[in-house]
């Protein structure tokens, strides 16, 4: 019985010595900033001269680089055009690139791809879609509340795409 127990304990042993060979999964935002914003109302006055009946066309892109050992920059990047719905003029144009610093540690491949690529984007949003509707504000425009966006599916639907390319390419 005695022997049972020691041999149990070991193996709690080797778990525990495994666990700490692994490297530990670090996180921290190191900054939030404006990387690049632009403001065009390109038809105004006349566009205040008349009912605003907005058609709103929404672009959204991510991007990241690694800029030092553990640290990245991630880069929400939001285009709104806003036309006239009956004439089609263009009534404003805002573009946004939300930046951070993230510094991501104990991740490879897959999940670190996955991070930066869908976790690091949700961080970010929030900010670039205030900026947006402050932009569209001071523009004398009436307030553009951006829906949440979803960049998980976003993620998911650009390594389908990817998925889809690599395999047409290896039949080609």
């Amino acid at each position: 019985m005695a022997e049972d127990n020691n041999q149990g304990n070991g193996a709690n042993g080797q778990a525990a010595a495994d666990q700490q060979d692994k490297p530990q999964v670090q996180f921290a935002l190191q900054r939030i900033y404006i990387k690049d914003l632009s403001f065009e109302a390109p038809n105004s006055p006349s566009v205040f001269q008349q009912p605003f009946k907005p058609k709103v066309g929404l672009d959204l892109d991510t991007t990241h680089q690694k800029v030092g050992e553990d640290l990245y920059e991630v880069v929400v990047k939001v285009t709104a055009q806003v036309t006239h719905s009956e004439e089609g003029t263009t009534s404003f144009l805002a573009e946004v690139e939300q930046a951070g610093m993230f510094r991501i540690g104990g991740l490879e491949g897959a999940q670190l791809d996955h991070t930066l690529g869908a976790f690091c984007p949700n961080v970010l949003f929030p900010y670039a879609r205030e900026c947006v509707d402050s932009l569209v504000n001071r523009g004398g425009f009436p307030p553009l509340m951006l829906a949440p966006v979803n960049f998980e599916a976003i993620y998911a639907q650009r390594k389908q795409r990817e998925a889809q390319q690599q395999g047409e390419q290896a039949t080609q």
